[in-house]
């Protein structure tokens, strides 16, 4: 039976009104990743950090999923293998979809201590005076993974890339390891791979298909293919 696992990145949400990282109006060109997305930015300034991600969370509690949410959401349903989704994205469009992810890098909508490790439903505003509701230490960040971090699920993914027939890439650019190397552990392991992209990715000669197009028009394109069969 055809299992599939696909990959989303920030591109996937672009046409909700999230901003991308890596284009040249990403988000990285306003606030430097050092500042706002490390350990390190965290402990000079968790104020700025705070800030950072309060406006996050309130942007994607604004935003509704789009049309390529709900087609892959659609492909859970309606796929008679398994369709495993991973996530890079932190914003639960998915799951407002309807659709069951692997959260990568963590979810905006959760908070985590750094000093026990509990976690919870993040509030919509937090700062770094909150107290942990566990140990009481003004520990509170945002439960995300920043650069120089370890993914989430690392090992239950790798299992899962193991385990593919089909891998998809869709809205990533490819460009931050781990992630950029699934294909490479699902084209070992013998699986079919397509990448879906609004531009091509800086990773070529690396997929069996290259899909080119808005995510909103490409995905629901791919999952209704997908589901009609071969002819």
């Amino acid at each position: 039976m055809e299992k599939i696992v696909i990959l989303t990145g920030a591109g996937i949400s672009a046409e909700s009104g999230l901003g991308t990282f890596r284009d040249k109006d990403g988000l990285w060109t306003r606030y430097p990743l050092e500042d706002v997305a490390t350990p390190q930015g965290f402990a000079r300034d968790p104020a700025l950090v705070h800030d950072f991600y309060n406006a996050r969370r309130s942007q994607a509690a604004k935003a509704e999923p789009n049309a390529a949410h709900h087609a892959l959401a659609r492909l859970q349903t309606d796929h008679s293998g398994s369709v495993v989704i991973v996530t890079q994205n932190v914003d639960g469009l998915h799951e407002r979809a309807g659709a069951r992810v692997i959260h990568m890098h963590g979810q905006l909508d959760q908070a985590l201590c750094h000093a026990c490790g509990h976690r919870w439903p993040a509030p919509q505003t937090m700062a770094p005076a909150d107290p942990c509701p566990s140990c009481r230490a003004a520990a509170t960040r945002p439960d995300v993974v920043w650069f120089g971090e370890f993914p989430y699920w690392m090992d239950e993914i790798a299992g899962h890339l193991e385990a593919c027939t089909l891998f998809a890439a869709i809205g990533t650019s490819g460009q931050v390891y781990p992630a950029a190397g699934f294909v490479q552990e699902a084209a070992l392991s013998g699986a079919r791979t397509v990448e879906i992209n609004l531009e091509a990715s800086g990773m070529p000669g690396l997929f069996d298909e290259v899909v080119l197009g808005p995510a909103t028009q490409a995905v629901p394109r791919w999952v209704d293919s997908l589901l009609a069969g071969p002819r």
